[in-house]
């Protein structure tokens, strides 16, 4: 696998096809904060890529529990609907 121009080794559980679309994600990340950034040096282009991710992670875990809390309410209403039909006890 290779980040940034460095070859990693890597061993573990997850398939190797998952690894390597995951180094594609962080590495075109930090190419394109090299871009932007101003900077070359790599442990700075990581940080700011971790940040980043961490932020996009963060951001879909909100919006996600948006969601849960949507489908609870929608599916309360459809719960008090039925019962008021009688096609729910």
């Amino acid at each position: 696998m290779e980040i940034f121009g460095q070859s990693l080794p890597v061993q573990g559980e997850l398939q190797q096809d998952y690894v390597a679309e995951l180094a594609r994600y962080v590495d075109a990340r930090m190419q394109a904060l090299a871009a932007t950034a101003g900077t070359a040096d790599p442990g700075r282009l990581a940080l700011l890529a971790a940040l980043n991710i961490a932020d996009e992670l963060f951001t879909l875990r909100a919006r996600w529990a948006e969601c849960r809390e949507r489908v609870a309410r929608c599916l309360g209403l459809v719960e008090a609907a039925l019962r008021r039909t009688g096609d729910l006890p």
